[in-house]
């Protein structure tokens, strides 16, 4: 695969075409990594995709590809940076600090990307699961593109996408009867 004039652009320095990247991935980023975590540790979805943005320049002349599918590889990064976060703290004991106030994200996404109620909904399933329907339902990723930025298989992501709907369908049902009966 040949990579298009947006992505070579970017990979000379252009750096208009950084923004054009940025635009379009930056946001749904975020509300990704909010999915991901409890939020109440002391690095924040933010301080990741950070990470993942100086990572995905410092490694973009080894992409190959489209602007479309640079948000999988994109994504890709910041899930194992992610998880190498959530590996140095789970093995030191700190106290979190005190949680600081983000401004919200500006665009479509600003309206789940504050919605606590979305992470406390994904909470109820298995990681594999939240990770599928916050990359695919949330965030709007193809099947593809999810299964690469996941490190899955096409046919995975379809099938933890499957389990999770249903899953959550069945809760939203118990829910709406225990209103009805209680």
């Amino acid at each position: 695969m040949r990579d298009d004039e947006v992505v070579a652009a970017a990979k000379c320095g252009d750096e208009d075409a950084w923004r054009t990247l940025y635009r379009a991935h930056a946001g749904r980023l975020v509300v990704w990594l909010r999915t991901r975590s409890g939020g109440d540790g002391a690095v924040t979805a933010e301080d990741i995709a950070a990470q993942a943005w100086l990572t995905a320049a410092e490694k973009v002349g080894d992409y190959t590809g489209g602007a479309d599918e640079f948000g999988a590889w994109l994504f890709g990064i910041a899930r194992r940076i992610a998880a190498n976060v959530q590996r140095r703290g789970s093995r030191r004991q700190t106290d979190p600090v005190a949680e600081v106030t983000v401004e919200p994200i500006e665009g479509p996404e600003s309206a789940v990307a504050d919605g606590a109620w979305v992470r406390e909904l994904l909470a109820t399933l298995t990681p594999r699961e939240r990770d599928v329907v916050a990359c695919v339902d949330v965030v709007g990723l193809s099947v593809a593109d999810a299964a690469r930025a996941l490190g899955l298989t096409p046919v995975a992501v379809r099938v933890a996408r499957h389990r999770a709907l249903r899953r959550l369908r069945r809760d939203a049902r118990l829910a709406a009867l225990a209103v009805t009966v209680g």
